[in-house]
């Protein structure tokens, strides 16, 4: 193996091109034939990375270029996923900063350099998009500058070296070109200056092992498998090891089975692995992420890796509603345990813990996308289950109750800016930086309390008429601010149980926004809708054409109703119950999208259901049936 050895990591805000960069740079170091077809983002291997179009874990890829073998991490861009970045830059010895030379540096641009400068990485700064309308150059690298200085950067870290390059098209360059026009041939300039910038890892290949783990696969042939860096010493096939939690952690005994390489996206086992080189490993069952694979005879056992904790927190537990049971194939506590407990073994900025109340479980993550995409995966895996609505993590500092503070960045027209502007100061927002662009957008900069954020996205989408950017990145805790205000529309409540129909729906079409649609079943007293005004009404969600001699299904059926709201698409807004499957989950057991808690309105709901008890019991059945339809 190749002593020449590279370890890079790619961080950026999300949508700033990592993936489509490391495409770029995998066909143009020769990895692919050229016969061979390639699908564009391949390193999104995942079906939700796909259909969402984002990075949810962080992968590893190699390339070689001129002799020299590159090892590439692609890293997540949302905030949610920061425990994948942090993970990330463990391994590595080098970072490719990408800044979009029309946005500039945004909030996850400022987590991810603040956790590569902390570990003492320098950052090789790459403005991609340099061929964008609107794009600005030079002040992305001035904003890049001023941002490395605030984060305490040193001298030698501000001393970055710049990269301007089109991941779409496929070039780069050193130096600044005439707009509109191809500045570079290929990547090769990145390529030369991550060899000239990037140091060699350093370690004695001659002294005890050393390797920390940092992620985790799975295999149904060889079990459990390792990805980390080699450190120190020499990792060889069926060799004994120490696998070490910590200097203070558990400690077990084991043996490697196979050591793999990365060439390309391919594993290519090989008998031994030295200093610098990203390595996996397999045989070893009882390995986790931190943990550290050392040397029975010499432990040299590394801390375990350090993640920020979680900031909100939803209970997990087994669906009670009246459809339960109708989609998923596991619907038990126990089984919902498991399941969770094998998340937590790779999923390292999860937490999960048993509540006083029996088979309810409290589940804590980075955020709202955080929690969706393990709710979603559950769900595709055929599971079943009831979750609360959201609620931020609070602490307890200097005898003080602190909550989480996000920094929010809404890049939005100027004609929609007093709309946002009056939403976020109504959650307790505080204007930080107000920048107008010159061409018709302005940048917001907030600092908001978590709790208000919870069920925002579709409210700012409504706002900028889907022309608004929003992104947050959590920012520290602060003193408690205040009660924030809650919704204010009201829900429909379906008043009996069935299915729905099309008939139903166009005659509450003015009514609101539904959550069901044609074929859902709901139950008496679920939440079917949003209602347009502040107050709760009992619909009849279930209502049918009366059919007679002169009443009959004709074209006049052709009933326009408004899509419903696909709650499995948007950001987390608070939910009673999500019936997991393998198609998008029914909305048919889900509490309003922006709803106020499912615990305050069941006392309205048994009311409702114990005065249509009473009249049903005094009334002919036909009548109550008027009185119903009336009600709808």
């Amino acid at each position: 193996m190749s002593s020449q050895i590279r370890n890079i990591a790619i961080i950026a805000h999300v949508d700033h091109g990592k993936t489509t960069m490391v495409d770029q740079l995998l066909r143009q170091s020769g990895t692919f034939a050229d016969h061979e077809k390639v699908v564009d983002t391949v390193m999104d291997s995942n079906a939700i990375e796909r259909e969402r179009g984002i990075t949810i874990l962080a992968k590893n890829c190699a390339v070689s270029w001129r002799g020299t073998h590159i090892n590439i991490v692609d890293t997540p861009g949302h905030a949610d996923f920061g425990g994948e970045v942090e993970r990330a830059l463990s391994m590595v010895d080098g970072v490719l900063l990408l800044i979009d030379a029309q946005e500039g540096p945004m909030p996850q641009t400022r987590f991810v350099t603040k956790k590569a400068l902390a570990l003492g990485l320098k950052p090789i700064v790459v403005v991609n998009k340099v061929d964008k309308p609107g794009a600005d150059p030079d002040k992305v690298i001035n904003a890049a500058f001023d941002l490395f200085d605030k984060l305490g950067a040193t001298d030698e870290q501000l001393d970055f070296p710049v990269v301007y390059a089109s991941g779409i098209n496929g070039w780069s360059s050193l130096e600044e070109g005439a707009p509109g026009e191809q500045w570079g041939p290929d990547m090769t300039a990145l390529f030369e200056t991550i060899l000239k910038h990037v140091p060699p890892h350093e370690g004695d290949r001659n002294a005890p092992l050393q390797l920390q783990i940092s992620a985790l696969d799975y295999s149904t042939f060889v079990g459990r498998i390792g990805v980390g860096r080699v450190n120190a010493g020499t990792i060889r096939a069926g060799m004994d090891v120490l696998v070490m939690e910590g200097p203070e952690g558990r400690q077990t005994k084991g043996r490697v089975n196979q050591v793999l390489t990365f060439e390309g996206l391919d594993r290519v086992q090989v008998k031994e692995a030295y200093p610098g080189d990203i390595v996996l490993i397999n045989g070893i069952e009882d390995i986790n992420i931190g943990a550290t694979v050392t040397d029975p005879a010499s432990p040299q056992p590394l801390p375990m890796l350090k993640i920020d904790e979680p900031t909100l927190t939803m209970n997990f537990c087994v669906n009670t509603s009246p459809l339960a049971g109708r989609e998923g194939k596991y619907v038990t506590s126990r089984q919902i345990w498991d399941r969770l407990q094998k998340e937590l073994q790779s999923n390292v900025a999860l937490r999960v813990r048993e509540t006083a109340e029996d088979g309810v479980f409290e589940v804590s993550g980075r955020g709202e996308l955080h929690l969706t995409i393990l709710l979603e995966n559950m769900r595709r895996e055929g599971y079943e289950l009831a979750v609360s609505k959201p609620r931020v993590v609070f602490r307890e500092i200097d005898g003080q109750k602190c909550e989480p503070i996000e920094l929010v960045t809404a890049d939005i027209e100027e004609a929609h800016q007093g709309g946002v502007m009056q939403a976020l100061g109504e959650r307790k927002g505080e204007l930080v930086n107000m920048e107008p662009d010159g061409r018709g957008r302005v940048r917001l900069e907030y600092r908001i309390p978590a709790r208000g954020l919870i069920g925002f996205s579709n409210e700012f989408l409504n706002l900028t008429r889907g022309s608004g950017l929003i992104s947050n990145i959590f920012d520290g805790y602060e003193p408690f601010k205040g009660d924030v205000g809650g919704r204010k529309n009201g829900v429909l409540i379906s008043m009996d149980d069935g299915e729905i129909f099309t008939y139903a729906l166009g005659k509450l079409d003015d009514r609101g926004r539904m959550f069901v649609k044609a074929g859902d079943p709901v139950y008496e007293g679920m939440i079917v809708g949003i209602h347009n005004r502040d107050n709760d009404i009992v619909v009849n969600a279930t209502r049918t054409k009366q059919l007679t001699n002169f009443r009959v299904s004709g074209k006049e059926d052709a009933i326009k109703v408004t899509p419903p709201i696909e709650r499995w698409n948007t950001a987390w807004n608070s939910s009673k119950t999500t019936n997991s499957s393998k198609s998008p989950p029914k909305a048919s057991a889900c509490a309003s999208a922006t709803s106020k808690s499912t615990n305050a309105s069941a006392p309205a709901a048994k009311e409702r259901e114990r005065l249509f008890s009473s009249l049903r019991s005094l009334i002919p059945r036909s009548v109550s049936r008027l009185i119903s339809l009336f009600y709808s």
